[in-house]
Order: C-alpha cells, then structure tokens, then sequence
C-alpha cells in the first residue's frame, strides 16, 4: 500500500492516471475510496490524487495532532510526490485542508473546487442563512444522517449503503475531534479573491448540512469566482450525482487549462 511518511505518520494515498494532477481532498464521512466515481471519469485526462487525512481510513493519527495538520499534511504529500502545482477538488471537512493550502501555498493550487463547504468564506449573510438553516433542521439528526438526501436514500439503496459502508471503514475518532479550536479566526473571502486562484463554490440542490443559499452568499463574497448547483443532490453531491458532479467539476478544469 502506497504511503507517505510525513509530519510524523504514514499518510495513505493512491495515484490513477496522467496527465495535470488532481488533487482530492474528501469529508468526515469518507476516505480515499468516496472518490471512485470521480478517479474512474478524471483519471483519463489527469492524475488524480486521492489519500486519507490522519485519522480516516488508512491514515492512522499516530502523533493525536488531527485537523491541525491536515493542510501541512496535504502540502507535504505535494512535496512527496514532487507536484509543484495542482487542481484542489474538496468535499466538506476536505474545506478546511484546501483553505489551509490556500493560505499557506497558494502558488501550489491551480485551480479550486469547494464542495458542499464554504473554506472559510464566511461574511454576515452566510452567517444569517447558517442560523435560519439549522433552526430548521428536526432534532436529534446528526451530520452523517444529513450527509445524503432523502431522494438518494429513497430512491437509490444500494449507493447509500455503499456510502455508509465506507464511512464506517474509518477508525474512531473522539466526539470533538471536528469541533472549532483556537486558531484562525476571520474569513478567507478576501484570501481567495487576492490570491488569483481560480475557484468554484459547487453545492448540492438539496444538501443539508451546507445550503445552496449559503454557498451563493460565500461566492457573492469572493470576487471573480464561480458558482453551481447539482440538480437532485444533497450535501454528498459527487457520489448522489456523480455524472453532473464530474460534468461541471470538467468544465471548470478544462476553462482554466485554456485560460
């Protein structure tokens, strides 16, 4: 199995195809393998670069650092396999690695994709509609119930056991592991539009832990960057809707490549 040792563990990843490198950062409720829709459609144009953050899948968190080093471990990982710079697709919590990277070496990112997550991007209005959104939520539902729609649930069985499946190969992690620490505080809206890196807010008609509303909201506050919707998607939109997903996910790559 193909790991690379940094910052103090074994970080599992795996590399298909060639060409421009592609780099895929996944959610709480995933790993390495939540990716296979996209790996199987991107891999004959791309290298694309799936791996497991420390303390999800095959990644154990041997030094207890979690989250904090997920952007140094991702960065690290670049540096392991010698790519100076490449594209970011990133799933919810995999928002916090790509708004790390963006900080830290926005010179290595080449374009971004920011799925059901905001990276940070947050201002008053994403705020309010954060607010009203989780008032409405029924009690006691948890992130990983809300993780698919209830039409993928309904209609398509067989992949949400595939998702929960894979969701349940991650090691335990403690209660609090995803809870906010001390540490950066403020929006990366300002960040995203200084920096130049091409960015797309992609959200999931029907997600519900990130609403479409309020990813609008995080585009409106990035100046230059793009925003889409994934027709009968909820918050899982890459592995609801894998065809549209990667469709659009295409689109915005190819664009930047010809710019």
């Amino acid at each position: 199995m193909p790991k690379a040792k940094i910052n103090g563990i074994e970080l599992y990843y795996e590399s298909n195809g060639a060409g421009p490198a592609i780099l895929f950062a996944h959610g709480a409720g995933g790993n390495h393998l939540s990716w296979w829709q996209q790996i199987a459609y991107f891999s004959s144009e791309y290298r694309c670069i799936s791996f497991d953050h420390r303390a999800f899948g095959l990644s154990a968190d041997s030094t207890g650092e979690g989250r904090t080093l997920f952007a140094r471990d991702a960065l690290a990982l670049l540096d392991y396999l010698d790519l100076e710079r490449v594209f970011v697709i990133a799933q919810s919590m995999g928002g916090r690695t790509a708004a790390g990277l963006a900080r830290s070496a926005p010179s290595r990112i080449r374009a971004l994709v920011l799925a059901g997550t905001l990276g940070g991007a947050v201002g008053a209005e994403t705020e309010a509609v954060m607010r009203e959104f989780r008032a409405s939520l029924p009690a006691g539902s948890t992130l990983l119930d809300r993780a698919l729609s209830e039409r993928t649930r309904r209609e398509r069985p067989d992949l949400a056991f595939l998702y929960y499946s894979i969701a349940r190969l991650n090691p335990h992690r403690s209660r609090d592991f995803l809870a906010p620490r001390l540490g950066y505080r403020g929006t990366t809206a300002t960040l995203y539009a200084e920096s130049g890196i091409p960015l797309l807010f992609l959200a999931g008609e029907d997600d519900r832990i990130v609403p479409p509303a309020a990813m609008e909201a995080a585009h409106r506050l990035v100046a230059g960057s793009c925003f889409a919707v994934v027709p009968g998607a909820g918050h899982s939109a890459y592995f609801e809707q894998p065809e549209r997903f990667n469709e659009v996910v295409g689109a915005f790559l190819r664009a930047q490549e010809q710019g």
